[in-house]
């Protein structure tokens, strides 16, 4: 199938005509252990695909209203009480800070100040089936927050659970990636490469170290647990007494060093698990091949390649975000270029040190007969954010980084839009104007879809909630 290019031409919101909901495939699996709704994870669900079941905020007038918390929210997820709870990084501490905000106007209502922890420590967190948010700080336990009310009515934050990770997180290491089982156990990941579970009824901790250090959050089927190192895919499952153990391992290209608009040498994806029969059983992560990243699919059942197919700009191209799974079909953003403030410990020096934010979103297709994949279309949108894919109408929904001069040359004065795209052509369907200037970088983080078709997305200096005009 011959790659279709689709230019990102400005469209008012408005005037495109509808799009077709996503063709027919399973959702992820329903993991009983994680909040209804698809937005109880950073990228959705527990499977990482960053779909969501619910309507985004369509093609027609919207408002947008920031909210500004001094912190970075990379992570706002909501439950079944479609509440949404966001974890932050404060601009000046660097320290984990919980925020419930009002699912009518975004603000605050009350917040919860955890330890601190590393750059990424307690971003990848997730609401469990009673809507209470598991997350890892610094003072190296796992813990469970509720979100609750007075006798006053006033809203609370407050820790109901706590379990020690104890000789599993050894000194200056911390936890990375967080996600629940099918038993309930709770899956962990650290810098260093320690991979567990947790049985929080029993204060069990089960670990093991697979020597690769791990950058990104890790993914549940029931199959088994995913983690991507800076080095290979684990399709990991655990033992009668949880101790994980490995049921397949994928190397890829490291690549020979960080890329511009990249946090790790290694992958920058979280795994994801996608497929048009279970929901479950492909999994997508890309690589750092030099210079041209690769897009690399997988049976989740033996790890079998289905493709390993180069994707984004053949001149300098790179990803830091999660594929989009859904059914046949996988979404890559291109963050090549990407300017972020930090980067973790150790991550080491980007070569080049900068490079233009070029963008572009491409969508891949595996073949009918599950053997081999195809590009389907590129847009050339900018993506500044984790797409998130609507099923319910068929749409991604990102956010555009448009730079003032050369829209390529990133700076403090850039341009910020919420765009849609038809999932099935990758034509620009919408566009709103957010704001111009910093407090509006998405900072590649991935946004969460509550009804009436909201959007949360996380800035660097807060939240943004996008909405129809009538919500």
């Amino acid at each position: 199938m011959a790659a279709v290019l689709v230019t990102a031409a400005p469209l008012t919101a408005g005037t495109a005509a509808a799009t077709a909901p996503a063709a027919a495939a399973p959702a992820p699996p329903a993991n009983p252990y994680v909040a209804p709704g698809g937005a109880a994870a950073m990228h959705g669900d527990s499977a990482s695909s960053d779909t969501t079941p619910l309507a985004g905020p369509g093609t027609g007038p919207l408002t947008s209203r920031r909210t500004a918390l001094q912190s970075a929210c990379p992570t706002v997820l909501a439950g079944s009480d479609g509440i949404p709870v966001a974890v932050c990084t404060g601009m000046f501490d660097r320290a984990p800070h919980v925020h419930l905000l009002d699912p009518a106007t975004g603000a605050s209502v009350t917040t919860l100040d955890l330890e601190k922890s590393s750059i990424l420590g307690g971003i990848y967190s997730y609401l469990d089936h009673l809507d209470r948010l598991v997350v890892a700080d610094g003072s190296g336990d796992l813990l469970r927050i509720a979100h609750t009310r007075d006798a006053e009515g006033r809203w609370q934050l407050r820790i109901v659970e706590r379990t020690p990770f104890g000789a599993a997180l050894a000194e200056g290491d911390s936890v990375v990636g967080l996600a629940p089982d099918w038993q309930g156990r709770v899956w962990f990941a650290t810098a260093l490469g320690v991979v567990g579970t947790v049985d929080t009824a029993t204060g069990a901790v089960r670990h093991g170290a697979l020597g690769e250090g791990v950058a990104n959050s890790i993914s549940t089927a029931p199959g088994g647990t995913a983690v991507a190192t800076d080095h290979a895919l684990y399709l990991l499952t655990a033992g009668a007494d949880g101790a994980p153990r490995t049921e397949w391992r994928r190397a890829y290209d490291q690549g020979p060093s960080r890329k511009p608009g990249r946090l790790s040498r290694g992958t920058g994806a979280t795994p994801t698990f996608f497929g048009p029969r279970t929901g479950a059983e492909y999994l997508a992560i890309t690589d750092n091949a030099a210079s041209q990243e690769k897009l690399i699919v997988l049976t989740a059942d033996g790890g079998r390649t289905i493709c390993e197919l180069p994707v984004l700009a053949a001149d300098g191209s790179g990803t830091e975000n999660s594929p989009v799974g859904h059914g046949n079909s996988v979404y890559v953003a291109d963050t090549y270029g990407y300017p972020y403030p930090a980067v973790p410990e150790g991550a080491g020096d980007a070569v080049p040190a900068t490079a233009p934010f070029r963008g572009g979103v491409t969508r891949v297709d595996i073949e009918a007969d599950g053997e081999g994949c195809a590009v389907k279309w590129t847009s050339a949108v900018r993506s500044a954010a984790v797409p998130k894919l609507s099923v319910a109408d068929g749409r991604l929904y990102t956010v555009e980084r448009t730079g003032v001069i050369d829209p390529t040359r990133t700076g403090i004065l850039d341009r910020f839009d919420a765009v849609s795209l038809d999932s099935a052509t990758g034509r620009v369907t919408g566009r709103h104007h957010l704001g111009t200037g910093f407090l509006f970088d998405t900072l590649q983080m991935a946004g969460n879809v509550t009804a009436p078709g909201v959007l949360w997305q996380g800035t660097v200096t807060g939240v943004l909630r996008i909405a129809p005009k009538t919500s």
